[in-house]
């Protein structure tokens, strides 16, 4: 019996080191994992905070610029070294509305985006790094590895759901920066200069993260390389706006090595708007053009329709008035010539004050889901 119970007595004593191991290696995971819940009655919208840690130097270092490179590496990252994935890049065309306005009810404002994809859930992402500032981001899990039939609905299955820090597809940060990204057919920027890579979505959490103004946001942007997902089909530009009222697109010469372009908001207005085509004055055309941008989208439609309303209203809305105008350039079984459909998965507005988001998915247009820092 004396035997036996100290064969007990070690069996559970390594029980509790392998528990202590385990919580001091991936205690702030796990914590992360448990924090991702279902905020809507169908299952399609979640919410997680963002306790674990994560260091985008070491992502810069190691010249990470695809989808497909990022997910592998945060696999690899969360097991510790275990378990090294291969993971090929996800393609599709994003058709997207992002718009800031001055805020009618206050004297900050309001940052736009409609988010047009793939019929995919949404988590809405709060972290709070130790190095970088708070935020708020939406993600589209469909580049996670989730769809409609594949849901977070147990721990093991939310396990994924840690990877969406680093996949933004718009936010908003503690300094009221705002970023997000819109899609450009057969544009995909292929940077290569002697500067470190970063790739899509990379570049967002890094502005997120580590801007407090649109200004800061050009100098990081110029630099590093910025590189998209070529085998993805699509380029894109961002539109980034700060909480003074300041905000630009950026854009890459497809005629010019993909240099950098900075469109900039005119000082005189209350309002900018990014759709789907290129801006800056050497590739804009007022007309539908597919080599400048996403025509069957409807991009310059989109962006005539919201501009019109701004002009309408002096570029000054109340956060009903801008996700009225939203409503009125989403989405809704949207038919590609491959067959595939696609649909407005969500409708932001973050108000750049509060930091804060008011959400709209899938098209419904009657109920709104808040959200806070």
């Amino acid at each position: 019996m004396k035997v036996l119970k100290k064969i007990l007595i070690c069996f559970l004593g390594l029980i509790v080191f392998l528990a202590a191991a385990i919580a001091v290696v991936w205690g702030k995971d796990l914590k992360t994992i448990a924090s991702v819940q279902q905020v809507d009655a169908d299952g399609y919208l979640y919410e997680m905070t963002f306790s674990a840690d994560y260091d985008l130097d070491e992502i810069i270092e190691r010249d990470i610029d695809s989808n497909g490179k990022l997910l592998s590496y945060v696999y690899e990252k969360i097991s510790r070294g275990l378990y090294k994935p291969h993971i090929e890049n996800a393609g599709g065309t994003i058709g997207c509305t992002s718009f800031q306005v001055k805020n009618a009810d206050g004297d900050g404002y309001l940052y736009g985006r409609n988010y047009d994809f793939y019929k995919n859930p949404t988590i809405v992402v709060k972290s709070y790094p130790k190095k970088g500032y708070a935020s708020l981001s939406a993600v589209d899990m469909g580049h996670l590895g989730y769809s409609l039939e594949t849901l977070p609905t147990s721990f093991a299955k939310k396990a994924l759901c840690i990877a969406s820090v680093y996949a933004p597809m718009d936010g908003v940060n503690e300094k009221g920066v705002c970023v997000s990204i819109m899609a450009l057919p057969k544009m995909a920027s292929q940077q290569d200069t002697e500067k470190h890579d970063v790739g899509t979505t990379i570049i967002m959490r890094l502005i997120l993260d580590r801007c407090a103004s649109v200004e800061e946001a050009i100098e990081l942007v110029n630099s590093l390389d910025i590189r998209h997902d070529a085998k993805a089909g699509s380029g894109y530009h961002y539109m980034v706006a700060d909480a003074s009222g300041d905000a630009c697109c950026i854009e890459f010469d497809k005629d010019d090595e993909w240099k950098t372009i900075i469109v900039r908001k005119p000082a005189d207005s209350n309002y900018m708007i990014v759709t789907n085509h290129l801006l800056n004055p050497k590739h804009y055309s007022p007309v539908p053009d597919q080599s400048v941008g996403n025509t069957h989208s409807k991009s310059w439609w989109r962006y005539e329709t919201v501009d019109a309303y701004m002009q309408e209203h002096d570029g000054i809305l109340s956060l009903e008035q801008a996700q009225e105008i939203l409503s009125a350039v989403h989405w809704k079984d949207f038919k590609w010539d491959t067959g595939l459909i696609e649909d407005t998965q969500f409708s932001n507005v973050y108000d750049q004050k509060e930091h804060s988001l008011a959400m709209r998915p899938w098209n419904d247009y009657e109920t709104t889901y808040e959200f806070e820092l």
